[in-house]
């Protein structure tokens, strides 16, 4: 039974990272360069959106990741009592 139990916890775990890094791809890679043409059409504040995704966009966004994560995690690590 402990050897199925850490299989679905690295699942979940597995899952998680697979989840925070195609979001991460898609913010720093896509918004930031693919889709900056398409964003800049529009305005936030003056700037256009595209400019403002790669200057400070994507960093709100990985800091949102982290702190997601991090609590994701720890709902994870209880769930299969490897919590501290």
């Amino acid at each position: 039974m402990l050897d199925k139990s850490a299989k679905a916890y690295w699942a979940a775990n597995v899952r998680l990272l697979t989840l925070c890094l195609v979001i991460w791809f898609i913010v720093s890679f896509g918004f930031g360069i693919l889709f900056v043409n398409q964003m800049n059409a529009i305005q936030i504040g003056g700037y256009k959106l595209g400019f403002w995704f790669a200057q400070q966009g994507s960093i709100y966004t990985f800091i949102g990741l982290i702190t997601f994560y991090a609590w994701r995690m720890g709902k994870i690590d209880r769930e299969f009592d490897v919590h501290e």
